[in-house]
């Protein structure tokens, strides 16, 4: 039989955010690889696992997840992190990765999957939607992420706000993930296109440090790394204005 590597969201950190299949598939699989840094620290993925499946049955694996600059230090990581998880495929037969948000929206399991591919050429891999930190922070703050017409679009702010800058120009609300660090230049960025008296962020969505603040509050302190802005449009145009 062919071993079997699902890619599992998990959400942005609130353990009631799992969806039912997810549960289900961290339950069914033979064991639950989470990822963690060099450093140890456990992460949001595997605290939130721990709410439905036993510690025993979770693996914890290294991946160089802050690693930007270093491209062969990041490299050999995901080519060991790989090699760890083909050797629980071979013997196991059935693995979870879990994974914050959506395993299809910048997540780590993407590298992952395209190096088990390579080690395991019968693997059969899958993936269980989950909620992300935009959905998350839309529900808490009371923002609406699009309507009618409206374009959405979802920019990572970890190679600078040049990206972010560009979409907030246009139309359709913007999402900025990992802003953190450039937290200065983001708000500046809201005032220029006039989009900071209705922009929103949030961060350990869903944990006891959970903050959702107006971004007009924003005043340059840098904030945590995984911190999410959603920033709409203007909607002058009264109900279905958009449509």
């Amino acid at each position: 039989m062919s071993s079997r590597l699902v890619g599992v969201g998990v959400g942005p950190g609130d353990p009631e955010l799992v969806t039912v299949k997810g549960v289900n598939a961290l339950r069914a699989a033979d064991v639950v690889v989470v990822p963690v840094m060099d450093t140890g620290e456990p992460g949001r993925a595997e605290a939130t696992v721990l709410h439905y499946v036993p510690a025993e049955k979770v693996v914890r694996v290294v991946f160089a997840l802050n690693e930007r600059t270093d491209r062969a230090r990041r490299e050999a990581a995901w080519d060991a992190a790989g090699g760890r998880v083909a050797e629980l495929l071979e013997a196991q037969g059935s693995v979870a990765f879990a994974t914050i948000g959506d395993p299809n929206v910048y997540s780590t399991f993407t590298y992952l999957a395209q190096t088990i591919v390579g080690l395991v050429p019968d693997v059969v891999v899958e993936t269980v939607p989950g909620i992300t930190a935009m959905q998350d922070l839309a529900a808490r703050s009371g923002a609406v992420l699009t309507e009618g017409t409206e374009p959405l679009t979802l920019v990572p702010v970890t190679a600078g706000s040049a990206a972010l800058k560009e979409a907030l120009a246009g139309p359709g609300t913007v999402v900025a993930y990992k802003f953190g660090r450039q937290a200065a230049e983001v708000a500046e960025a809201l005032r220029e296109n006039g989009r900071l008296q209705d922009a929103v962020w949030g961060s350990a969505l869903g944990l006891p440090e959970e903050s959702v603040r107006p971004a007009g509050e924003l005043d340059g302190t840098p904030l945590p790394y995984l911190s999410t802005l959603i920033a709409p449009p203007r909607r002058d145009g009264g109900r279905g204005g958009k449509l």
